[in-house]
């Protein structure tokens, strides 16, 4: 069996998406990308890939319900959901300095605080701010964790499809 090279490198280029999806980047959809090009040379299964893209469509709208239900669980608003997205935006600029686990600590650290604050700029109330901060902190944690989980069953079947 001769494993071609052209594979390996989407392999390769799979693996590295899985590390952007902590940082809200469309680490499942460039996956998918690639093995939609594989599927359409005839290295990939149509109907895997259907059946991939419908698990990378259902993550991102798990993502979207786990940010609204746990968000809303602990008092945020429309307004906090935007704070949690820029900061989350913001977060992940700030920590680029350190290499790897900088921007995804600040993803984190920038939603909560960015959740926080758009939800004092509504409420007043620093409390609130901080309780709907940390929902939108849980929020995120709980969605990416999804789409990891949706992410790396889209390496494997994408990869063995690849190698075979």
């Amino acid at each position: 069996m001769e494993i071609n090279g052209l594979a390996l490198l989407g392999i390769a280029a799979m693996a590295a998406s899985l590390f952007l999806i902590p940082l809200g980047l469309p680490g499942l959809w460039i996956m998918l990308l690639i093995l939609a090009v594989a599927a359409w040379a005839g290295a990939v299964s149509p109907l895997l890939f259907v059946g991939l893209l419908l698990l990378a469509g259902l993550a991102e709208f798990l993502e979207w319900v786990a940010l609204a239900r746990v968000g809303k669980k602990y008092g945020g608003t429309q307004r906090t959901f935007w704070g949690a997205l820029l900061g989350g935006i913001v977060g992940a600029i700030v920590g680029t300095p350190v290499p790897v686990i900088g921007s995804v600590l600040g993803v984190f650290a920038g939603t909560m605080v960015g959740a926080s604050i758009a939800t004092w700029t509504l409420v007043k109330d620093s409390e609130t701010a901080m309780k709907a901060g940390y929902g939108a902190l849980l929020g995120r944690a709980a969605a990416v964790a999804l789409k990891m989980a949706a992410g790396l069953v889209i390496f494997v079947a994408g990869a063995a499809a690849l190698l075979l």
